[in-house]
């Protein structure tokens, strides 16, 4: 796996493709080598290779959710969101009690403007997966501002030292302008789950936007020395391969942007949908 990354971070295709089948024949238990083998053709366009390659793995590795996941992103790109919706029932069928799995359905749905049947999975998700803060901490988000307190303290019942739903409450602070509060409990989440970059990004955002040069410096410093390796959004922008070998900093202020943008296009679809209504 590290001597395919290697070729990967060089720009040998050729190398890094020979390297993950020759270590594939050896150990094709080993998911991550198919998760590498299936981005590698999706990078190249190759998107019905891919696919082939993630439905082998899927033989090999049933219980893998990356794979799974990554099949399911793959066939709604390719044609759908009818073939991503069967992948991840098949996923949830064979993996029971999965959020990740659960998430990605809500996600799907909710992409393709299916508002109605994002709701009622989420209610089945939260039915079979009560305690996932990831999933309480989504549906926070999904339900109108007038019921988010409302959905928040159900949250803080079920998981109130999930780091997902402490930063979830943080954000509805931070919309109401609840500066010291939003602050405290952004603090909270870093604090229960340091590892995830997600948390310190959001931190360093709401610094920027509320804080002074001093607290800044104190929360770029931290999430430095902390050194985060996961978080769904720091992963995708650490791992990319061209953000190989970037110093943390880089990567922290690379999310920020990116959340930015996010911001952007969610305000810009909620001005669509008000038109759409006007009209």
């Amino acid at each position: 796996m590290k001597s395919a990354i290697v070729e990967r971070e060089l720009g040998n295709i050729d190398e890094e493709r020979r390297l993950l089948g020759e270590g594939l024949k050896r150990f094709p238990s080993f998911f991550k080598l198919w998760l590498m083998l299936g981005q590698l053709e999706e990078r190249l366009g190759r998107l019905e290779k891919a696919k082939e390659v993630y439905d082998t793995g899927l033989k090999h590795c049933p219980n893998c959710i990356s794979l799974w996941l990554s099949l399911g992103n793959l066939e709604e790109k390719m044609n759908g969101l009818g073939k991503a919706r069967a992948v991840l029932t098949m996923a949830r069928k064979k993996n029971h009690q999965n959020p990740d799995l659960w998430l990605a359905a809500v996600r799907a749905e909710l992409r393709h403007g299916n508002k109605k049947e994002a709701d009622i999975l989420m209610a089945k998700a939260l039915q079979e997966c009560p305690n996932s803060g990831i999933l309480w901490a989504a549906s926070i988000g999904m339900v109108p501002g007038p019921q988010r307190k409302t959905k928040s303290m159900d949250a803080l019942k079920k998981c109130d030292h999930d780091a997902h739903v402490i930063a979830a409450v943080a954000k509805l602070f931070w919309h109401d302008r609840k500066v010291v509060k939003a602050r405290t409990w952004l603090n909270r989440a870093v604090i229960l789950a340091p590892d995830i970059g997600d948390f310190w990004a959001l931190c360093y955002k709401f610094e920027l936007q509320h804080g002074i040069k001093e607290t800044q410096k104190d929360v770029l410093k931290i999430c430095v020395a902390t050194e985060p390796k996961h978080g769904e959004k720091w992963q995708a922008i650490s791992k990319a391969v061209e953000n190989s070998h970037q110093p943390k900093e880089a990567i922290l202020k690379k999310l920020i942007v990116a959340l930015g943008k996010e911001e952007t296009a969610a305000e810009n679809n909620k001005t669509l949908i008000c038109i759409f209504f006007f009209f």
